[in-house]
């Protein structure tokens, strides 16, 4: 801008100019309301972005759900008037909803018989022997020391038969040489992998379930000795999925290696879980993981790298479209409110028609219903695509040209129309990132990928995660014991 702007003109300066000076002045002024006008528009417009970025939530992105709790208010809101004849929903299970019942441990491990001592009424002691009333009540207990300290003393002997001398083998539970047994270093995997304690808390718990002092050492020592016993069970999984190719679910989320943001990558459907620690997001990662082609149906949101694989076919999250139409309604611009209420009207029909056919398995209701929904949906489509705005038209078209991967259940209900498996899968993982802050190197990210694999899959399987890992453990110190497997058995 023109620095001799700056001087403040009174009347009496600009009646002392000529004509020429005071058109220069307006046509230098007039450029410099335009070029002020323009940046008042680009804030404006710089604004209302940054009041949409702030306004996320779950709902709205990809944002976790731990996060609204920032926008949420800290005054107590009034409590809603209701109506007169409307009565208030009592909290709990609603009427219709399948209720659970514990129906008793499955087990008596100990039975103790409760009798009087000292009459009430007497003070006598004698009772008869029979009860004419009995009680029962089966209750949990923690045991007074539920870790014991076992010496094992194992003796080599003479045969009193033909003289032999044979020394007796140690139990299969233990480890010549480790300090731990088997099942307590399983368990102390289990911790550090499921429940994510650190080390310093195991050994607290160790004082407190046993008195016993572990050294961090030794616990540090475990969690790598479990990793290697249990790596030819990830190793076989790895391969099966590749040769097999079953249907999955896909999604990756960041990781901290050392300070650099590094992947970790899930591939998962109700049978197993296998993750994988990897440089990047690329497509060049999803083709390590499963080949170059896949012949099985991949479930995945709608990230770039997952666009043109060769996959027999792949569906598409509708819960990440449905949060880019909620974002959408927020966002100025011409019909993108109406656009992002349409299309989230449409996916909220979508889950719930899917919803009443995987409770029913009724088909002739359900192929009934996408007929119609089809049609709404290209119609919808039709309305808007050519009205629509940047942001709102490449949805669309997405919409348009992609509607064999957003709308596949629609002929193929058996597979959903959401990517949860594969996040769900991830939360394990990811509230494992946010306690320990990552890892130190790419090997040790890729130990605790393994780590977290066995634990999700015997989860999917109804397995003892602890079990698992005490297997793991025999098989490694012992050849002739086979290594358990992770692979579903159908």
């Amino acid at each position: 801008m023109n620095q001799n702007l700056s001087q403040e003109l009174d009347r009496e300066s600009l009646n002392q100019l000529s004509k020429e000076q005071l058109v220069e002045i307006i046509i230098e002024q007039n450029r410099v309301i335009r070029e002020l006008q323009k940046t008042i528009l680009e804030l404006q417009q710089e604004v209302e972005r940054l009041k949409v970025s702030r306004d996320l939530d779950s709902k709205t992105s990809s944002k976790p759900p731990s996060g609204d709790i920032l926008k949420k208010s800290e005054n107590k809101k009034a409590p809603p008037q209701e109506e007169s004849n409307q009565p208030k929903k009592k909290p709990g299970g609603q009427p219709g909803h399948q209720g659970k019942t514990r129906k008793g441990f499955g087990r008596i491990d100990r039975y103790e018989i409760l009798r009087p001592t000292d009459c009430a009424c007497c003070g006598h002691k004698a009772f008869a022997d029979a009860a004419i009333k009995v009680e029962k009540q089966s209750v949990a207990q923690l045991v007074e020391r539920p870790i014991e300290v076992v010496e094992y003393q194992r003796q080599t002997c003479v045969c009193e038969c033909c003289g032999n001398i044979q020394t007796a083998s140690w139990p299969d539970d233990i480890i010549p040489g480790q300090d731990l047994g088997t099942r307590l270093q399983a368990f102390l995997g289990w911790a550090n992998n499921y429940a994510h304690m650190p080390y310093e808390k195991q050994q607290v718990l160790l004082w407190e379930l046993g008195q016993i002092e572990i050294g961090l050492g030794t616990l540090i020592a475990t969690n790598e000795r479990i990793q290697t016993a249990i790596e030819p069970s990830i190793i076989e999984l790895s391969n099966w999925v590749k040769q097999t190719q079953p249907n999955i679910h896909v999604d990756e989320t960041p990781w901290s290696v050392k300070g650099t943001k590094e992947w970790l990558w899930v591939v998962a459907n109700s049978e197993f879980c296998l993750f994988t620690a990897a440089d990047t997001r690329s497509r060049a990662e999803l083709e390590a993981i499963l080949g170059t082609q896949y012949q099985g149906i991949i479930v995945s949101d709608d990230f770039s790298v997952y666009n043109g694989y060769q996959a027999f076919a792949q569906q598409k999250c509708l819960a990440h479209l449905r949060r880019h139409f909620k974002k959408l309604i927020q966002l100025p611009g011409l019909h993108n409110q109406a656009i992002g209420e349409t299309f989230v009207s449409l996916i909220d029909e979508a889950f719930r028609s899917y919803g009443r056919w995987f409770q029913t398995l009724d088909s002739t209701s359900y192929n009934d219903w996408v007929n119609k929904f089809k049609s709404k949906l290209q119609s919808s489509i039709d309305q808007w695509i050519d009205q629509a705005g940047a942001t709102a038209g490449q949805l669309l078209r997405s919409l348009r040209d992609k509607a064999h991967q957003w709308w596949y259940f629609l002929e193929h209900p058996e597979v959903p129309p959401d990517n949860n498996q594969a996040e769900r899968s991830l939360r394990l993982a990811v509230t494992k990132r946010k306690v320990s802050g990552g890892s130190r190197s790419m090997e040790r990210f890729q130990h605790t990928a393994n780590l977290l694999t066995v634990v999700q899959t015997c989860r999917r399987q109804g397995r003892s995660v602890i079990d698992f890992f005490a297997q793991a453990l025999i098989a490694d110190s012992d050849n002739s014991q086979s290594c358990p497997s992770l692979l579903p058995q159908y």
